[in-house]
């Protein structure tokens, strides 16, 4: 939990009152190599924070995996569309190493919003850094060669290298 508390300070003050109502309503949860968080068709009810361990989001096209995003260490995770909308997810988010993560559900979530605006506040940004991540991979699938996007992967997150199957490392550049 305190890794939490301490990486929240990065995007947003809080008051003692917001982080101590975070602490009562964050859940810890443990998952193992291979397990799924969530699988396709399931609505997401949670947001996550990934303290320890990786997963990866992918869809499942004709039969063929199609890795669109992985989460590290100090990453909020979630069905994104699935979680903000109520609806059905399209994509899995499986695990790619055991993890630790912290949950939170959405309806604790909207509750806090109204009881502290400083997590409203917090959770937008989350939400503006998860938009420039999608972003920023829409422009490198749509205008770069998958050579450019293996080069902009070792420059910005090397470790992904050594901690992904380099089969859900090609597939997420898309590449065979």
């Amino acid at each position: 939990m305190q890794n939490l508390l301490t990486h929240i300070k990065n995007y947003s003050p809080l008051s003692s009152e917001a982080q101590h109502a975070l602490q009562d309503y964050f859940e810890k949860k443990t998952f193992s190599k291979n397990e799924y968080l969530l699988t396709q068709g399931q609505v997401c009810r949670n947001l996550y924070f990934l303290e320890k361990g990786a997963l990866r989001g992918f869809y499942d096209l004709d039969g063929k995996e199609i890795t669109h995003w992985f989460g590290f260490e100090n990453d909020f995770v979630t069905s994104f569309h699935s979680f903000i909308t109520g609806e059905a997810a399209v994509e899995n988010i499986q695990f790619i190493e055991g993890s630790i993560l912290w949950m939170i559900s959405k309806e604790t979530l909207n509750n806090l919003f109204n009881q502290h605006h400083e997590i409203e506040r917090l959770v937008r940004i989350v939400y503006e850094k998860y938009y420039i991540r999608l972003e920023e991979r829409f422009v490198n699938a749509q205008f770069k060669a998958a050579s450019e996007r293996y080069e902009n992967l070792l420059l910005h997150t090397p470790h992904i290298i050594e901690r992904v199957p380099l089969g859900y490392i090609a597939s997420y550049l898309g590449i065979s």
